[in-house]
Formats: C-alpha cells, sequence, structure tokens
C-alpha cells in the first residue's frame, strides 16, 4: 500500500471546497451543513460513486450520491437544530400570507400545535405592539394587518 502524504492527495478535498463553496454561494444554509462528516463516515460509498461514474463516463451516480449525503445533512441540521418559535415569530409567519381579515381560528390553523389561549395570547400581543388591528367582539371578532 503506498502512503499518500495529507497535503498531497488534495483533489478531493479541494473539490468538496468549491462544492460548498458554490452551494454557500446561492444557498447560505450550506455553510451549516456536516456533510463532509457524513462523505468520510461513508467513504467507502463516496469512492464506489466515483468509481461507477468513471466506468460509466458520466457523473450520474456520483451525483446521486453527492445528494443523497446533501439530504441526509439536511435531515441531521434540522433534527439538531428545531426551535420552538415565539409568539412574534408566528404572528411575522403568519401575515407573510395574509390578505384582508381574519380570525383566531384562521391562526391556529396555520399553527395547529398551539393552544387557543396561545393563539390568543399571539394576537394581543400583535395587536399592542400594532401590527394587526382588532374589531369585533367574542365570536365576531376579526383581525387584519396595518
Amino acid at each position: 500500500m503506498e502512503f499518500i502524504h495529507p497535503f498531497m492527495d488534495g483533489n478531493g478535498r479541494m473539490g468538496r471546497l468549491w462544492q460548498t463553496l458554490i452551494l454557500m454561494n446561492e444557498f447560505p444554509i450550506f455553510e451549516f451543513l456536516p456533510f463532509e462528516t457524513l462523505i468520510s463516515k461513508n467513504q467507502a460509498q463516496y469512492y464506489q460513486a466515483l468509481s461507477q461514474s468513471d466506468k460509466e463516463g458520466h457523473s450520474t451516480k456520483f451525483i446521486e450520491y453527492m445528494l443523497s449525503i446533501i439530504d441526509e445533512s439536511l435531515s441531521e441540521l434540522l433534527k439538531n437544530s428545531v426551535q420552538k418559535l415565539t409568539g412574534n415569530d408566528r404572528m411575522m409567519i403568519f401575515l407573510e400570507d395574509t390578505e384582508g381579515d381574519f380570525s383566531r381560528k384562521d391562526y391556529m390553523i396555520k399553527f395547529s400545535e398551539i393552544s387557543s389561549a396561545t393563539a390568543s395570547r399571539d394576537l394581543k400581543i400583535a395587536v399592542d405592539n400594532g401590527f394587526i388591528e382588532k374589531s369585533g367582539d367574542k365570536k365576531t371578532t376579526a383581525y387584519k394587518k396595518i
């Protein structure tokens, strides 16, 4: 077995570095994806995909492999960084997609994981902060963006 100095065998690392930089330029999330780690954990599959692409004369297998690594990296990132949205976050997300009047029920449909008390609190805070205005009372309450 031939020993290859780590600084002499840089083609793969340089290629992955360029790939990462190009992807980060278009999609900044790639700065946070651990796909280099996943490649090193699955090095045999990496070299197999490279070899198969080389034999077939096109890069389909290698691209499929890299897409699977990117998919796995995204899943890993999402699994490790699940954050709870604040009431303000929820309201801003809701208002981005909302036109015209809406009700607390409409808000709760968008955020089905929150309780009616949480929805009421989010809406009250949004009114108090001047993001939305309230009209009506009890069953006839409606809200709209300001």
